[in-house]
């Protein structure tokens, strides 16, 4: 029996448009203008903004135009009569002459992750999740963003809707890729995809395997009589373990590094900050970012087509309807740089408000806490947008060039009821632990009773917490003889 029944659905679509500013919202000044010009060569209605052109002709007559215009048509119908890479953002073909010379330096890390995906049947769904996690794969091998953040990313640049299973298994999928370790999210687990793909049927390794998986806190740590009360070894053993964890590689992707191909790493700023009475002059850097406008030709000739319609051949309007969705696309492209622009200065400019005395000075104890939610509140702007204006943007002041990221920290009370940030804890902990006495060397429960002393009340576990995000490591590993 056929059965009909209404049912309602909250589809959240997101146009063309901001698809492309949150895009260009991760973009950082260093990698824009390779941006626009990637689009430039994609696009021919776009084209770079000309001021006080010496050469710039005469503006033509209509007959003219139109002439022109006719002809700029008939070449799109005529593509038999133009080489073929005539019609190609690379314009050059076999018997064309090179000054350059090329060289091989070597496949590098990622390109050898790639290689290795072309290897494996996958569809072509797992094939586009496979490529974005080994993009987010860093040169040490380690898949640095989270699997959430992952998916969210493939939503929004690639329209792809992606649950955690199937971003699971297709990151075990890469996880099984040379070198072994590769695209682990962290330490543990990069050790423990090396030592699965050894014979385990030997103890010593076995024993390593233990080790790694379920005593991992209690091996960094050094707690050694611990590991070989709970695995049940003698110490002998536990050496043989040990001996087997050495012989992993931490870091799987440096064994792939190509000294030929690497390059210096210059930070560019995305914003320029001056300061004249005690007044913020920001400004974006957009030195190397070339102004664009629409080609009057191509949208000449969609005026010319619209007076002309009934004259006009069935190739002619496919050619037409070529430019005109190349317009449209040049079109969303300008106003997403544009809104880029306004996002990011309506942010930093939030910021700098927010942390005005720290600016002024550059003092870090004068810095105040301040997470996403704060400025997403200001700006009235969501929080993903805060994070990705945030993220690999850089502000050059007078006091230094510092990540966005840098500004954000969380706060605590001090017992006058003032609220400090974690960065100030974090370096009053910092300056304790480098003028300690090393043969007597701070624990956590001192140093917790230090601050509290500052009038900083905080509880031993946080003081731990705080070491740690440090790299900083116990009492008893820092002591010296």
């Amino acid at each position: 029996m056929l059965k009909q029944s209404l049912q309602q659905k909250l589809l959240q679509k997101l146009s063309p448009l901001q698809i492309q500013v949150i895009k260009l919202l991760e973009i950082p000044t260093a990698q824009l203008e390779q941006r626009i010009k990637k689009e430039l060569e994609e696009n021919p209605v776009l084209e770079l903004e000309k001021e006080n052109d010496p050469d710039k002709d005469e503006p033509d007559t209509k007959e003219q135009e139109v002439e022109r215009d006719e002809l700029s048509i008939d070449e799109y119908i005529n593509n038999e009569d133009i080489p073929a890479y005539k019609l190609q953002a690379r314009n050059f073909s076999k018997d064309d002459k090179h000054e350059d010379i090329p060289f091989s330096t070597g496949a590098t890390f990622h390109e050898h992750l790639i290689a290795q995906l072309g290897l494996r049947i996958l569809n072509d769904r797992q094939k586009n999740i496979a490529e974005y996690i080994i993009g987010n794969v860093d040169e040490d091998g380690y898949l640095r963003r989270e699997v959430d953040e992952i998916i969210d990313d493939l939503a929004f640049a690639q329209n792809i809707e992606v649950d955690e299973r199937e971003a699971l298994d297709v990151l075990e999928i890469v996880q099984d890729f040379d070198p072994a370790g590769v695209a682990a999210r962290d330490l543990q687990e990069c050790l423990l995809l090396q030592i699965k793909r050894k014979d385990r049927s030997f103890p010593d390794v076995e024993n390593a395997f233990q080790l790694l998986k379920y005593h991992f806190e209690e091996f960094t740590r050094k707690h050694y009589d611990k590991i070989t009360k709970r695995l049940h070894i003698d110490e002998e053993e536990l050496k043989d373990a040990l001996a087997e964890v050495l012989k992993l590689n931490p870091k799987p992707g440096s064994s792939y590094s190509n000294p030929m191909s690497k390059t210096v790493q210059h930070i560019i700023p995305d914003f320029i900050l001056d300061i004249e009475d005690e007044q913020f002059l920001l400004s974006l850097n957009n030195r190397n970012v070339p102004e664009l406008h629409i080609s009057n030709t191509y949208s000449d000739m969609l005026q010319d087509y619209s007076a002309n319609k009934k004259n006009q051949t069935q190739d002619k309007k496919d050619a037409v309807m070529f430019v005109k969705q190349k317009l449209d696309s040049a079109k969303w492209f300008i106003d997403a740089i544009k809104q880029r622009q306004n996002t990011l200065m309506t942010v930093m400019n939030s910021i700098l408000e927010y942390q005005n005395d720290y600016f002024l000075e550059g003092d870090e104890t004068r810095m105040r806490p301040m997470i996403l939610k704060d400025i997403a509140e200001v700006t009235n702007l969501d929080i993903s947008t805060i994070s990705r204006v945030s993220n690999s943007k850089y502000i050059q002041t007078h006091f230094g060039i510092f990540p966005l990221k840098y500004f954000f920290s969380e706060g605590l009370q001090t017992e006058s009821g003032e609220e400090v940030s974690t960065r100030e804890i974090k370096k009053i902990l910092e300056e304790c632990i480098a003028n300690e006495d090393k043969r007597k060397p701070l624990t956590d429960d001192k140093l917790a009773v230090i601050l509290k002393e500052k009038s900083y009340n905080i509880a031993r576990r946080t003081v731990a917490k705080y070491r740690e995000q440090l790299n900083i490591p116990v009492a008893r590993l820092r002591k010296e003889l």
